[in-house]
């Protein structure tokens, strides 16, 4: 398990991004051992499947400097982690309501160095902070994660998109795109991803 995928995909990172990225993968397999926060049957795909999934939405967008982002249901730390990696120069603040995959997900982004990473065990009801998005990795149905971070979302505007709400998603997204045919759009993984584990995946944006 090497981060070459990663290279392969973005290969502008800096010397420093390598670094972290490489990383990773001896992290999230000593904590893994402890606290399973990825299927071990799946932990050698590391990159293939969870870092480069989550650096899809980078495909989607590109936040802009100062750019503030909150990722709900984080797990270990996916997608928000990596997307800290990419993303320096942006905030990220990481929540779940289970407190061990926080600890998990503290220990990877202290290890790491992340200083623009804030974590927090908390369910999304319970979080009052603003932000220009939130990201997800399929927590659950777009309409409910949608009028859940309602309140989380910034009014004011400074990247391509219209602040809201960016989730990784697969399968036939028709009736959940629904509510949202005006106001969201979809990308597609594979392509330019090629690898079959891309097939049926999606980055979904909706503004809120």
């Amino acid at each position: 398990m090497t981060p070459d995928i990663i290279y392969t995909h973005f290969p502008g990172l800096t010397a420093r991004q390598r670094e972290q990225m490489a990383a990773l993968g001896s992290l999230y397999h000593e904590w893994n051992a402890k606290i399973n926060v990825i299927s071990r049957r799946d932990i050698d795909n590391l990159y293939a499947h969870h870092v480069l999934h989550s650096l899809g939405i980078a495909l989607a967008l590109r936040f802009r400097p100062g750019t503030e982002v909150m990722d709900v249901g984080t797990g270990g730390g996916f997608p928000g982690i990596p997307l800290a990696i990419m993303f320096p120069d942006c905030h990220f603040h990481l929540i779940d309501s289970i407190g061990k995959k926080i600890r998990v997900a503290q220990a990877v982004a202290d290890a790491l160095g992340l200083e623009n990473v804030t974590l927090a065990h908390r369910n999304a009801t319970e979080e009052r902070e603003r932000f220009d998005f939130v990201v997800s990795r399929a927590v659950m149905n777009l309409s409910e994660l949608a009028a859940l971070v309602r309140k989380n979302i910034h009014s004011r505007q400074h990247n391509a998109l219209p602040n809201g709400l960016i989730c990784l998603k697969g399968g036939d997204l028709t009736a959940e795109l629904q509510p949202f045919r005006r106001s969201a759009e979809t990308w597609p993984l594979a392509p330019p991803f090629p690898e079959d584990y891309y097939a049926g995946k999606y980055v979904v944006y909706v503004q809120v």
